[in-house]
Order: structure tokens, then C-alpha cells, then sequence
């Protein structure tokens, strides 16, 4: 029987997923809430498991933060989706501190890295599906911040060691990930939250960058993930010299 092609936005998910785990022999985990951008994700991790394109072996984790009434049949919702695709599937829920002093969604990311880190065991590779979207959006919080250059820098397209946590979507839009889930015929799950304008990064997805690109011509999302890139780069550089110099003016 042939295999079916991939649609182009199905393709370009594989080839970004393909392109970080070229040789990769750890187990790979992928984070996965169900909305597009995972979904499309653990897709083409699925994929390229199945035609034995990667040598290590592929599953995924769900975390339930237990921030809405239903979220624990939502985890098992969407660990019967991974499981449908192929991947071993671990459920995790998580205490969020609702009354931390760096607020409900920095509690919950931390929550959920603390988790993910201890699913997948230090050996591991965890893949999160942050696409150049999120990353113009955390370019545009931190210009609010006005917290320097690092903040600009956006999210890193690797981060950590034990376990090592990789985005291989950074370069793709959200737009692709929505389509690559069409393609496959993926059902995904919207997170209430990710349309609740009481949260900063809501406004500024619905907003702010919406009305950027009115005023200010299209392409304003991908020049924001540029700018992240070059400020990030112009970061380690100051960090290396920084470094160089410190045993220097110690002797």
C-alpha cells in the first residue's frame, strides 16, 4: 500500500522536527496540551517514528495543570489522540499556586517544566511546540518589561541538560501548525485560557500584534523573531566577553 503524501504545511512540521533530531539516540518526549501547536508537533514525531526516520525512541507527556473543571477528561482526551498516532503517553497533574507572587501563569509553566523534567528523566529530550508567534509575543512582553537585551532575546530554541528541552517550531508560524493539523486530520483542543484577555499575553496575541500589522505593514511577527535571534546572539556574545574578562581582572 503507498503512503500518503504529506500536505505542505505537514511537511514543513517534519522537516523543522527532523532538522533537531538529526542523529538524536536519547528518548525523545513530546509536551503535548492538544491545541494545534503540539498536536502538530507529536504528529510529525509520530510520523518520522513510524518510517524509522530517528533512532531514539518517541513518546509523549500530558500535564494537567487542574486549572479548569473538566481539565483531567481533557488529559485523558488527548492522551487517547497520542495514543492514536502511535505514542506511549504519560499524564501528569500538577499543583499550581494561584497566588504566586510571579502570577497564575508563571506558576503553571514552572509547575509544568518541573513535571515535564521528571517524566522524561534526565537523559531524555523534551520537545515543547512554541512557534514564531510565541516568540514575537515574548519579545513583545519583554519590550514592555523594558528589561534588556535579554528579554528581547525571546525564548531559546534549546535550554537546559538534564533533561535537555528543544522548540523545533520556533521558526513556523501558528497558521502552519493549525494547517499541518488539518492535513494530518487532527483533532485538536482550544484552551479556554488562550482566549481570556485577562492575561497580558492574550491581549497582546489578539490585540496588540494584530494591530501592528494594520499600521504597520505585514511581516511585523517575523521581524519581531528576528529581532529575538540577533538580541540573543548580541547576549552570549556580551556573556563570552564577560566571561573572558572576568579571570582576567582577577590575576
Amino acid at each position: 500500500m503507498a503512503r500518503r503524501a504529506l500536505g505542505p504545511a505537514a511537511l514543513q512540521v517534519v522537516q523543522a522536527v527532523r532538522q533537531v533530531l538529526a542523529g538524536e539516540r536519547r528518548p525523545v518526549v513530546v509536551a503535548c496540551s492538544g491545541g494545534a501547536d503540539s498536536m502538530a508537533l507529536a504528529c510529525a514525531v509520530a510520523h518520522l517514528a513510524r518510517r524509522g526516520c530517528q533512532h531514539a525512541t518517541a513518546s509523549a507527556a500530558v500535564i494537567d495543570h487542574g486549572l479548569q473543571p473538566a481539565s483531567s477528561e481533557v488529559a485523558a482526551e488527548v492522551a487517547n489522540r497520542l495514543n492514536e498516532i502511535g505514542l506511549a503517553v504519560t499524564t501528569r497533574r500538577v499543583n499550581v499556586a494561584a497566588d504566586s507572587p510571579d502570577g497564575m501563569e508563571a506558576a503553571a509553566r514552572d509547575a509544568r517544566y518541573a513535571a515535564l523534567a521528571e517524566v522524561a528523566g534526565a537523559e531524555a529530550v523534551v520537545l515543547l511546540g512554541h512557534t514564531l508567534d510565541d516568540q514575537a509575543e515574548t519579545v513583545l512582553l519583554g519590550l514592555a518589561r523594558g528589561s534588556g537585551t535579554r528579554s528581547l532575546a525571546g525564548m531559546p530554541a534549546q535550554f537546559g541538560r538534564s533533561p535537555q528541552f528543544i522548540r523545533p517550531l520556533l521558526g513556523l508560524r501558528r497558521t502552519t501548525t493549525a494547517q499541518a493539523c488539518g492535513e494530518w486530520g487532527a483533532e485538536v483542543w482550544s484552551d479556554p485560557q488562550n482566549d481570556d484577555p485577562t492575561f497580558t499575553r492574550v491581549r497582546v496575541r489578539q490585540r496588540v500584534l494584530p494591530m501592528l500589522e494594520t499600521e504597520l505593514g505585514p511581516g511585523i511577527t517575523e521581524a519581531l523573531a528576528r529581532t529575538a535571534t540577533m538580541a540573543r546572539q548580541d547576549a552570549d556574545a556580551l556573556d563570552g566577553l564577560a566571561d573572558s574578562l572576568v579571570p582576567a581582572a582577577g590575576e
